[in-house]
Protein backbone atom coordinates (compact mmCIF):
# COMPACT_ATOMS: atom_id res chain seq x y z
CA UNK A 1 0.00 0.00 0.00
CA UNK A 2 1.36 3.41 -1.03
CA UNK A 3 0.86 5.98 1.72
CA UNK A 4 1.58 9.71 1.53
CA UNK A 5 2.20 11.63 4.75
CA UNK A 6 1.75 15.38 4.36
CA UNK A 7 3.89 16.38 7.32
CA UNK A 8 5.51 13.27 8.73
CA UNK A 9 7.91 14.76 11.27
CA UNK A 10 5.44 16.35 13.70
CA UNK A 11 4.46 15.42 17.23
CA UNK A 12 1.89 12.87 16.01
CA UNK A 13 2.73 12.15 12.38
CA UNK A 14 6.30 11.01 13.11
CA UNK A 15 5.08 8.04 15.16
CA UNK A 16 2.41 7.23 12.58
CA UNK A 17 4.98 7.26 9.79
CA UNK A 18 7.22 4.85 11.70
CA UNK A 19 4.29 2.54 12.45
CA UNK A 20 3.30 2.57 8.77
CA UNK A 21 6.82 1.64 7.74
CA UNK A 22 6.99 -1.13 10.35
CA UNK A 23 3.76 -2.56 8.90
CA UNK A 24 5.33 -2.77 5.44
CA UNK A 25 3.57 0.19 3.87
CA UNK A 26 5.47 2.13 1.18
CA UNK A 27 5.68 5.62 2.62
CA UNK A 28 6.32 9.00 1.04
CA UNK A 29 6.67 12.20 3.07
CA UNK A 30 5.92 15.66 1.71
CA UNK A 31 7.12 18.57 3.84
CA UNK A 32 9.46 21.55 3.87
CA UNK A 33 12.47 19.42 4.82
CA UNK A 34 13.35 21.67 7.76
CA UNK A 35 13.45 19.04 10.48
CA UNK A 36 16.31 16.62 10.93
CA UNK A 37 14.19 13.81 12.40
CA UNK A 38 15.30 10.38 11.23
CA UNK A 39 12.84 8.99 8.70
CA UNK A 40 12.30 5.22 8.55
CA UNK A 41 14.51 3.32 6.07
CA UNK A 42 13.00 3.28 2.61
CA UNK A 43 10.91 6.41 3.14
CA UNK A 44 10.86 8.73 0.15
CA UNK A 45 10.91 12.43 0.96
CA UNK A 46 9.58 15.12 -1.37
CA UNK A 47 10.40 18.68 -0.33
CA UNK A 48 8.10 21.57 -1.08
CA UNK A 49 5.31 23.83 0.13
CA UNK A 50 1.63 23.02 0.13
CA UNK A 51 0.22 24.64 -2.97
CA UNK A 52 3.41 24.68 -5.06
CA UNK A 53 4.06 22.72 -8.27
CA UNK A 54 5.66 19.80 -6.41
CA UNK A 55 2.54 19.50 -4.27
CA UNK A 56 0.19 19.56 -7.25
CA UNK A 57 2.32 16.87 -8.91
CA UNK A 58 1.49 14.46 -6.07
CA UNK A 59 -1.79 13.68 -7.86
CA UNK A 60 0.16 11.75 -10.53
CA UNK A 61 1.38 9.33 -7.85
CA UNK A 62 -2.14 7.92 -7.27
CA UNK A 63 -1.49 7.06 -3.63
CA UNK A 64 -3.66 4.47 -1.94
CA UNK A 65 -3.83 6.70 1.14
CA UNK A 66 -3.12 10.42 1.67
CA UNK A 67 -2.68 11.46 5.33
CA UNK A 68 -3.15 15.22 5.75
CA UNK A 69 -1.64 16.37 9.06
CA UNK A 70 -1.03 20.07 8.36
CA UNK A 71 -4.24 21.52 6.89
CA UNK A 72 -5.76 24.28 9.01
CA UNK A 73 -8.17 26.20 6.76
CA UNK A 74 -10.97 25.65 4.26
CA UNK A 75 -8.72 26.75 1.35
CA UNK A 76 -6.27 24.00 2.36
CA UNK A 77 -8.85 21.25 1.93
CA UNK A 78 -10.40 22.88 -1.14
CA UNK A 79 -6.97 22.67 -2.75
CA UNK A 80 -6.55 19.05 -1.64
CA UNK A 81 -9.93 18.14 -3.11
CA UNK A 82 -8.89 19.62 -6.44
CA UNK A 83 -5.56 17.75 -6.39
CA UNK A 84 -6.48 14.34 -4.98
CA UNK A 85 -10.03 13.83 -6.25
CA UNK A 86 -9.84 10.69 -8.41
CA UNK A 87 -6.19 10.20 -7.42
CA UNK A 88 -6.29 8.45 -4.04
CA UNK A 89 -8.15 5.59 -2.41
CA UNK A 90 -8.52 7.28 0.98
CA UNK A 91 -7.94 10.83 2.19
CA UNK A 92 -7.33 10.93 5.95
CA UNK A 93 -7.87 14.33 7.52
CA UNK A 94 -6.46 15.09 10.96
CA UNK A 95 -9.04 17.15 12.81
CA UNK A 96 -9.27 17.70 16.58
CA UNK A 97 -11.29 16.33 19.47
CA UNK A 98 -11.49 19.87 20.83
CA UNK A 99 -14.22 20.45 18.23
CA UNK A 100 -16.71 18.53 20.38
CA UNK A 101 -19.42 20.51 22.18
CA UNK A 102 -18.21 22.81 24.96
CA UNK A 103 -19.22 22.82 27.69
CA UNK A 104 -19.81 19.06 27.47
CA UNK A 105 -23.11 17.56 28.56
CA UNK A 106 -21.26 14.42 29.68
CA UNK A 107 -17.60 13.77 30.43
CA UNK A 108 -17.84 10.55 28.35
CA UNK A 109 -17.26 11.56 24.73
CA UNK A 110 -18.35 9.56 21.68
CA UNK A 111 -18.18 10.51 18.01
CA UNK A 112 -21.92 11.30 18.16
CA UNK A 113 -21.30 14.43 20.27
CA UNK A 114 -22.04 17.52 18.12
CA UNK A 115 -19.15 19.70 16.98
CA UNK A 116 -20.06 22.96 18.74
CA UNK A 117 -17.28 24.99 20.32
CA UNK A 118 -18.11 28.67 20.92
CA UNK A 119 -14.79 29.35 22.64
CA UNK A 120 -12.13 28.38 20.11
CA UNK A 121 -11.93 29.48 16.48
CA UNK A 122 -9.35 26.76 15.78
CA UNK A 123 -11.86 24.06 16.72
CA UNK A 124 -14.69 25.65 14.75
CA UNK A 125 -12.50 25.85 11.65
CA UNK A 126 -11.58 22.18 11.94
CA UNK A 127 -15.28 21.32 12.27
CA UNK A 128 -16.05 23.35 9.12
CA UNK A 129 -13.27 21.54 7.28
CA UNK A 130 -14.72 18.19 8.35
CA UNK A 131 -18.14 19.20 7.02
CA UNK A 132 -16.64 20.28 3.69
CA UNK A 133 -14.75 17.00 3.29
CA UNK A 134 -17.70 14.80 4.28
CA UNK A 135 -19.83 16.58 1.69
CA UNK A 136 -17.16 15.81 -0.90
CA UNK A 137 -17.23 12.18 0.23
CA UNK A 138 -21.04 12.02 -0.06
CA UNK A 139 -20.76 13.42 -3.59
CA UNK A 140 -18.21 10.69 -4.49
CA UNK A 141 -15.54 13.30 -5.13
CA UNK A 142 -13.07 12.16 -2.45
CA UNK A 143 -13.05 9.08 -0.17
CA UNK A 144 -12.61 10.64 3.28
CA UNK A 145 -11.80 9.45 6.80
CA UNK A 146 -11.74 11.92 9.71
CA UNK A 147 -9.40 11.40 12.69
CA UNK A 148 -9.78 13.49 15.86
CA UNK A 149 -6.79 13.38 18.20
CA UNK A 150 -7.08 14.82 21.65
CA UNK A 151 -4.00 15.89 23.64
CA UNK A 152 -1.29 13.75 22.02
CA UNK A 153 2.40 14.06 22.85
CA UNK A 154 5.81 12.70 21.93
CA UNK A 155 8.56 15.21 22.70
CA UNK A 156 6.54 18.02 24.28
CA UNK A 157 5.24 18.30 27.84
CA UNK A 158 1.50 18.80 28.47
CA UNK A 159 0.51 22.39 27.84
CA UNK A 160 -2.57 24.22 29.04
CA UNK A 161 -3.07 27.89 28.21
CA UNK A 162 0.72 28.14 27.73
CA UNK A 163 3.06 25.55 26.29
CA UNK A 164 4.08 22.55 28.34
CA UNK A 165 7.77 23.32 27.97
CA UNK A 166 7.10 26.68 29.62
CA UNK A 167 5.57 24.86 32.58
CA UNK A 168 8.64 22.58 32.72
CA UNK A 169 11.01 25.56 32.57
CA UNK A 170 9.17 27.23 35.45
CA UNK A 171 9.42 24.06 37.51
CA UNK A 172 13.17 23.92 36.98
CA UNK A 173 13.46 27.61 37.93
CA UNK A 174 11.58 26.96 41.17
CA UNK A 175 8.73 29.20 40.00
CA UNK A 176 5.06 28.45 40.74
CA UNK A 177 3.10 26.66 38.02
CA UNK A 178 -0.53 27.60 37.50
CA UNK A 179 -2.96 24.70 37.46
CA UNK A 180 -6.33 25.86 36.17
CA UNK A 181 -9.39 25.31 38.31
CA UNK A 182 -8.61 23.31 41.44
CA UNK A 183 -6.42 20.84 39.55
CA UNK A 184 -8.89 17.95 39.82
CA UNK A 185 -10.60 18.02 36.40
CA UNK A 186 -9.77 14.87 34.44
CA UNK A 187 -7.76 15.00 31.25
CA UNK A 188 -6.92 12.34 28.66
CA UNK A 189 -3.27 12.39 27.61
CA UNK A 190 -2.10 10.06 24.82
CA UNK A 191 1.41 9.16 23.68
CA UNK A 192 1.84 9.41 19.91
CA UNK A 193 3.20 5.83 19.74
CA UNK A 194 -0.11 4.63 21.20
CA UNK A 195 -2.08 6.80 18.78
CA UNK A 196 -0.12 5.45 15.81
CA UNK A 197 -1.14 1.80 16.10
CA UNK A 198 -4.92 2.19 15.59
CA UNK A 199 -4.32 5.06 13.17
CA UNK A 200 -2.31 2.86 10.82
CA UNK A 201 -4.86 0.04 11.11
CA UNK A 202 -7.50 2.42 9.74
CA UNK A 203 -5.44 3.14 6.62
CA UNK A 204 -6.95 1.33 3.66
CA UNK A 205 -9.83 -0.01 5.77
CA UNK A 206 -13.01 0.15 3.67
CA UNK A 207 -15.26 0.55 6.73
CA UNK A 208 -13.36 3.69 7.73
CA UNK A 209 -14.49 5.59 4.63
CA UNK A 210 -17.00 8.34 5.28
CA UNK A 211 -16.51 8.00 9.04
CA UNK A 212 -14.99 10.04 11.88
CA UNK A 213 -13.01 8.51 14.74
CA UNK A 214 -11.23 9.88 17.76
CA UNK A 215 -8.13 8.05 18.92
CA UNK A 216 -7.07 8.44 22.55
CA UNK A 217 -6.19 6.30 25.52
CA UNK A 218 -8.96 5.16 27.83
CA UNK A 219 -7.33 6.75 30.90
CA UNK A 220 -7.77 10.22 32.35
CA UNK A 221 -5.62 12.03 34.93
CA UNK A 222 -6.29 14.99 37.22
CA UNK A 223 -4.33 17.99 36.00
CA UNK A 224 -2.37 18.22 39.24
CA UNK A 225 -1.20 14.63 38.73
CA UNK A 226 -0.07 15.45 35.19
CA UNK A 227 1.98 18.35 36.56
CA UNK A 228 3.42 16.18 39.32
CA UNK A 229 4.35 13.56 36.71
CA UNK A 230 6.18 16.23 34.72
CA UNK A 231 7.98 17.21 37.90
CA UNK A 232 9.00 13.58 38.53
CA UNK A 233 10.45 13.37 35.02
CA UNK A 234 12.54 16.47 35.75
CA UNK A 235 13.47 15.53 39.31
CA UNK A 236 11.62 18.45 40.93
CA UNK A 237 8.46 18.95 42.97
CA UNK A 238 6.22 21.50 41.22
CA UNK A 239 4.85 24.42 43.22
CA UNK A 240 1.23 24.39 42.06
CA UNK A 241 -1.05 27.41 42.34
CA UNK A 242 -4.74 26.96 41.51
CA UNK A 243 -6.51 29.71 39.59
CA UNK A 244 -10.08 29.47 38.19
CA UNK A 245 -10.22 29.26 34.40
CA UNK A 246 -12.58 32.25 34.22
CA UNK A 247 -10.07 34.30 36.18
CA UNK A 248 -7.22 33.31 33.88
CA UNK A 249 -9.26 34.37 30.84
CA UNK A 250 -9.78 37.79 32.45
CA UNK A 251 -6.02 38.19 32.55
CA UNK A 252 -5.67 37.18 28.89
CA UNK A 253 -8.67 36.67 26.62
CA UNK A 254 -6.56 34.59 24.20
CA UNK A 255 -6.59 31.82 26.82
CA UNK A 256 -10.35 31.29 26.40
CA UNK A 257 -9.85 28.85 23.52
CA UNK A 258 -7.41 26.40 25.11
CA UNK A 259 -9.15 26.62 28.51
CA UNK A 260 -12.92 27.12 28.10
CA UNK A 261 -12.78 25.62 24.61
CA UNK A 262 -10.83 22.54 25.71
CA UNK A 263 -8.87 21.85 28.89
CA UNK A 264 -11.13 23.22 31.61
CA UNK A 265 -13.59 20.36 31.25
CA UNK A 266 -13.16 16.76 32.41
CA UNK A 267 -13.05 14.41 29.42
CA UNK A 268 -12.91 10.67 28.93
CA UNK A 269 -13.24 9.30 25.41
CA UNK A 270 -15.19 6.23 24.36
CA UNK A 271 -12.95 4.59 21.74
CA UNK A 272 -15.25 1.66 20.98
CA UNK A 273 -16.05 2.87 17.45
CA UNK A 274 -12.39 2.86 16.45
CA UNK A 275 -11.60 -0.34 18.34
CA UNK A 276 -14.40 -2.16 16.52
CA UNK A 277 -12.27 -1.82 13.38
CA UNK A 278 -8.74 -1.85 14.78
CA UNK A 279 -9.00 -4.16 17.78
CA UNK A 280 -8.40 -3.20 21.43
CA UNK A 281 -5.57 -0.89 22.40
CA UNK A 282 -2.75 -2.79 24.10
CA UNK A 283 0.77 -2.12 25.39
CA UNK A 284 0.09 1.54 26.10
CA UNK A 285 2.99 3.76 27.14
CA UNK A 286 3.01 4.39 30.92
CA UNK A 287 2.72 8.09 31.72
CA UNK A 288 6.04 8.31 33.59
CA UNK A 289 7.86 6.51 30.79
CA UNK A 290 6.47 8.81 28.11
CA UNK A 291 7.26 11.93 30.12
CA UNK A 292 10.80 10.70 30.81
CA UNK A 293 11.37 10.60 27.04
CA UNK A 294 10.05 14.16 26.79
CA UNK A 295 12.32 15.23 29.67
CA UNK A 296 15.36 13.62 28.02
CA UNK A 297 14.58 15.52 24.82
CA UNK A 298 13.99 18.75 26.72
CA UNK A 299 17.41 18.52 28.35
CA UNK A 300 19.29 17.32 25.27
CA UNK A 301 17.81 19.46 22.52
CA UNK A 302 16.24 22.59 23.94
CA UNK A 303 17.67 25.71 25.47
CA UNK A 304 14.20 26.92 26.35
CA UNK A 305 13.69 30.68 26.58
CA UNK A 306 10.16 31.81 27.46
CA UNK A 307 8.58 34.99 26.21
CA UNK A 308 9.41 37.52 28.95
CA UNK A 309 5.99 39.18 28.88
CA UNK A 310 4.13 35.87 29.23
CA UNK A 311 6.39 34.70 32.03
CA UNK A 312 6.02 37.99 33.86
CA UNK A 313 2.23 37.69 33.60
CA UNK A 314 2.36 34.16 35.04
CA UNK A 315 4.47 35.47 37.93
CA UNK A 316 1.94 38.23 38.56
CA UNK A 317 -1.07 35.88 38.47
CA UNK A 318 0.58 33.38 40.82
CA UNK A 319 1.62 36.13 43.24
CA UNK A 320 -1.83 37.73 43.29
CA UNK A 321 -3.56 34.39 43.78
CA UNK A 322 -1.25 33.34 46.62
CA UNK A 323 -1.65 36.75 48.28
CA UNK A 324 -5.42 36.44 47.97
CA UNK A 325 -5.31 33.08 49.71
CA UNK A 326 -3.07 34.39 52.46
CA UNK A 327 -5.31 37.41 53.06
CA UNK A 328 -8.44 35.24 53.14
CA UNK A 329 -6.79 32.98 55.69
CA UNK A 330 -6.36 35.74 58.17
Amino acid sequence: MKVLYIGGTGEISYSCLHESSACGQHCTVFNRGRRSANLPPGTRQITGQMGDAAYAALARENFDVVCQFIAYSIPDVERDLAIFSGHCGQYVFISTASAYRKPPESFRITERVPLINPWWAYSRTKADMEAFLLRAHAENRLPVTIIRPSHTYRLNFPGTFVGGDHHAWRMLQGKPVISHGDGTSLWTYTHSDDFAVPFVRLLGHPKALGEAFHITTDTAYPWDELFRAVGRSLGVEPKLVHVPSDTLVRYNSDWAGPLLGDKTWSTLFDNSKCQALTGPYTKLTPLDEGLKRAADHFRAHKAYAPQPAVDALLDRIAEEQMRLGAEAGG
